[in-house]
């Protein structure tokens, strides 16, 4: 088994952006994990060609949290390839599929009422944004050290940026994907936008259950690899 960077890049703002989905390879079977923005299926795909694996292979994906930049792109991923096994744990699988209005719009619809003229906008099309997501039901719903991938990765419930955020453990590889648990900031993990943390002391606590894991290698979907 080994885990893959995917560098994917893309303009926001007229900026150049990166965000760093991983591929897991193990035998001729992948998972991917998180699927970016909405639109970015071919984006991701093309890199994993690039990789030189097939998309028939794509047997999984793990969505460590509901946001718009990891979940963005999985109905497309679904209605393209439907012999996916989508992953998520429980208690992000019911804003996904739709069962539930999501944390992160109750929280964006709340955060409007008080924002500054300025960011107003802003606030009105991310609101948007989210409610554009398009539902998927979750095949596999798993809980804080669930074994998954033939036992070699590890469930870590990794609470605070969303209340059902999972990382992944794999001892083997004695590497972490972090999801939005942490990000890499000038050669350190840090806790990822800590303004939109819907519990910072969560946040910190994950933090800490991360960096106690003392992986060799973290994969970072903000910020990349961060090897120790």
């Amino acid at each position: 088994m080994k885990i893959l960077e995917l560098a994917i890049e893309f303009e926001f703002n007229g900026q150049k952006n990166y965000i760093y989905p991983s591929l897991i390879v193990s035998n001729d079977q992948l998972t991917l994990v998180d699927t970016g923005y909405t639109n970015f299926l071919t984006l991701i795909e093309n890199e994993i060609l690039e990789n030189g694996y097939e998309m028939k292979n794509l047997k999984n994906i793990i969505i460590t949290h509901y946001d718009d930049d990891h979940i963005g792109s999985l109905y497309d991923f679904k209605e393209k390839y439907p012999w996916i096994n989508i992953i998520a744990s429980e208690i992000e699988s019911k804003y996904i599929s739709g069962e539930m209005k999501s944390e992160r719009l109750v929280q964006a619809e709340e955060m409007l009422e008080n924002m500054p003229n300025e960011e107003i906008e802003f606030g009105k099309w991310f609101i948007q944004q989210l409610k554009n997501l398009k539902h998927v039901p979750i095949d596999e719903k798993v809980h804080d050290g669930d074994m998954i991938l033939d036992n070699e990765c590890r469930v870590v419930a990794t609470p605070g940026h969303t209340s059902g955020h999972i990382s992944l453990y794999f001892p083997n590889l004695k590497s972490v994907i972090t999801g939005d648990a942490a990000v890499q900031d000038n050669h350190e993990l840090v806790i990822a936008n800590p303004h939109f943390c819907l519990n910072i002391e969560k946040a910190k606590q994950s933090l800490s259950v991360i960096k106690d894991l003392k992986a060799e290698t973290y994969y970072c979907y903000h910020g990349g690899k961060f090897t120790l």
